[in-house]
């Protein structure tokens, strides 16, 4: 597995030629990213063999394709955590 590929596995969102997408599948046959930029909606495919020649400087990736050189930043997304156990529970009174 290349690193592009790699990094991809554990990211939940992308930074693609300034654009943020959370649409996107990274698998054995490429990279697809979809996401909407104003009304456009933007897609972008990238075969194995050009994710396996993306080249890394520092965290942004340069990948290449018939239409020219792409930008791409791997990201995680901020999520809320799935317990609530630090939120006071409502049905109790507060201390005094």
């Amino acid at each position: 597995m290349s690193p592009l590929a790699t990094a991809l596995q554990s990211c939940d969102m992308l930074l693609i030629d300034g654009l943020h997408a959370f649409d996107f599948t990274a698998d054995a046959s490429g990279l697809t990213v979809e996401c909407m930029d104003g009304r456009q909606l933007r897609r972008w495919s990238f075969t194995p063999e050009q994710v396996a020649a993306a080249v890394a400087t520092g965290d942004e990736w340069q990948l290449n394709d018939a239409n020219g050189e792409h930008r791409l930043v791997c990201m995680s997304a901020f999520r809320a955590p799935d317990d609530d156990q630090d939120e006071p529970d409502l049905d109790e009174p507060a201390d005094r």
